[in-house]
């Protein structure tokens, strides 16, 4: 494999880009130049082993429009309505910082519901047939979440994502098109008569860590390489607590939790943000974010403070720390925003969801390819028993049985003294728990009901994938039948950035006044996922793999029409 060391220069006419980051952007935008035929040098601070960086560990969930999936199980969707649920979950109310985002939210929802999914099939992606129903919103028409399922999970989970783009730039380093400089990080963009002409950095000591450990950041050499234009695909800022708390926007979610658990290896820094604004990049939307409620503690960690999302169904109780249940709509997989919120506004940072075995066998998913290795390992038989047989799949059952943020009993009281034994504020009310419980089971006698939750259950239920493989048939949280009861200490969880270095539609970085920056293009987390904020405020999931995609392929097309032309 072709890689280089801080004694081996690359003379800018063998490379005429550097791509900073060998993640899914970086990848996706690589595998564009070298399909035209053009060499690329990338170069990441960490070993090949983590090729793919984030990506990697991700369920692999893709956002379409109106696909072949969705019309199968008779969802009726399209750019349109796609297009309305963006928009209003995005919430774009800032004049500059928002002016290229919209576009990107645009141009990126028409890409989903048109090119997207053939572009990845030609590839050899595929997804599994059932559609999931990520952030539902809960509110108006026109407001946050998706009105239809639009979930695609790809087979293979993030790796599977992954390795249509991997391959072809693989192959492409066999042929000399590509170099990496692994263990190679990027301080200082290089600016010359107001356009940026290369990077200089350290060269870090040689790891063989495995994928996804923290590793060392001991200096051993320097490097300077120059190039015709250089590509920031670096990721976002999810693992440094103290870059998230420094950005936390407290006039809308609440004072910055004390306690927080990373969804993102320690690499995951957000140094380049920074490095690139000091070089003269717009840095916009910073105090845009998308961190999730229901995080739990990795009982079989890998980086440090490794954290698991809990991927809900709608019918766990979601309880404060108080012991207040929460109003809608902070239901589970409703209003992720609304809910952090809510949390937070009780003065802790931690809630609780009770439910029961019959809701976890079937509602209950884990973020992340390694609690997936049935739909990551391409095993349909292991996919099938796994997720529509009695019983829940191994990894959730492993962390029911091992995990620190779990309760299980065959008594309410029982229950409440665990919580009481795990909690990190108050002491929960039996009294109170049990009246709040009691009156929603009284609500589950009949198939309508006053209480919000329960409507929408039945509601997810009238959609086939959500009654067949996604939804518990309603039922008493306190019927000894669907036992035994458990409550879950849920963690807020850091995951993804959604502000960053504003670009244009060609992916080129805007300087504050509005003008491109020369020789600077950007792509994927770093870039906000396109021009420095496409969420907008709310993201409604399946997203971020696609953005990645999209603004890599945007990234890496533009600067292959600029090079053509020079």
């Amino acid at each position: 494999m072709s890689e280089t060391s801080a004694a081996d220069p690359v003379p800018a006419d063998e490379y005429p880009v550097i791509v900073v980051g060998a993640g899914l952007a970086g990848l996706v935008a690589t595998y564009e130049l070298t399909k035209a035929g053009h060499r690329v040098l990338v170069l990441d601070q960490e070993n090949r082993n983590n090729l793919g960086g984030q990506a990697f560990w991700s369920l692999g969930g893709l956002f379409f429009v109106d696909s072949p999936e969705q019309r199968r199980l008779g969802i009726k969707d399209s750019y349109e309505l796609a297009l309305q649920d963006w928009l209003g979950s995005a919430g774009f109310d800032r004049d500059d910082e928002d002016h290229w985002a919209r576009q990107w939210a645009e141009a990126y929802v028409r890409f989903a519901a048109t090119e997207k999914r053939g572009y990845l099939y030609d590839l050899g992606l595929r997804v599994t047939p059932l559609v999931g129903w990520a952030e539902r919103g809960g509110a108006l028409a026109d407001g946050h979440g998706n009105s239809v399922p639009r979930f695609h999970i790809s087979w293979g989970t993030g790796p599977g994502v992954l390795e249509v783009f991997l391959n072809p730039v693989l192959e492409a380093e066999r042929k000399g098109l590509v170099r990496f400089a692994f263990r190679h990080r990027v301080d200082e963009l290089l600016v010359h008569d107001g356009a940026v002409t290369g990077v200089r950095g350290s060269v870090l000591e040689p790891t063989e860590l495995a994928r996804g450990v923290a590793s060392s950041r001991t200096v051993v050499g320097d490097f300077e390489f120059h190039a015709r234009a250089v590509l920031v695909t670096s990721g976002g800022i999810g693992h440094n607590h103290d870059l998230i708390r420094q950005n936390w926007p407290a006039d809308r979610l609440g004072p910055a939790p004390r306690t927080m658990i990373s969804g993102v290896p320690a690499h995951v820094d957000g140094r380049m943000l920074g490095i690139s604004e000091s070089a003269g990049a717009a840095l916009v939307n910073r105090d845009r974010m998308w961190h999730y409620t229901e995080g739990i503690n990795n009982w079989d960690p890998i980086w440090p403070d490794h954290a698991i999302r809990i991927i809900p169904g709608p019918s766990s109780l979601w309880f404060d720390a108080n012991g207040k249940r929460l109003p809608a709509p902070c239901f589970p997989g409703f209003d992720t925003n609304s809910t952090m919120k809510a949390i937070l506004a009780t003065g802790y940072d931690y809630s609780w969801f009770v439910l029961t075995q019959s809701i976890i066998e079937k509602e209950f998913a884990l973020s992340g390819s390694e609690q997936n290795p049935d739909i990551t390992g391409k095993d349909r038989l292991t996919t099938v028993r796994s997720r529509f047989t009695k019983g829940a799949p191994q990894p959730v059952e492993a962390f029911k049985e091992h995990g620190v943020d779990f309760v299980v009993a065959d008594t309410l009281r029982e229950l409440v003294d665990g919580m009481n034994g795990l909690a990190r504020g108050p002491q929960l009310d039996y009294a109170a728990m049990e009246r709040q419980i009691v009156a929603r089971d009284r609500e589950i006698t009949n198939k309508f009901s006053k209480d919000a939750q329960v409507t929408a259950i039945h509601n997810a239920r009238s959609f086939f994938g959500d009654r067949t493989a996604r939804v518990a048939k309603p039922h008493r949280i306190l019927d000894p039948a669907a036992g035994p009861l458990i409550a879950v200490r849920l963690n807020i969880l850091t995951r993804k950035t959604l502000g960053g270095l504003q670009t244009d539609l060609h992916s080129r970085v805007m300087r504050p006044d509005g003008t491109p920056l020369p020789g600077l293009y950007a792509a994927g987390e770093v870039a906000g996922f396109g021009g420095g904020g496409v969420h907008g405020y709310n993201a409604l999931e399946g997203t971020f793999l696609g953005g990645c995609i999209f603004s890599g392929r945007t990234a890496g097309r533009a600067l292959t029409t600029a090079l053509n032309r020079a």
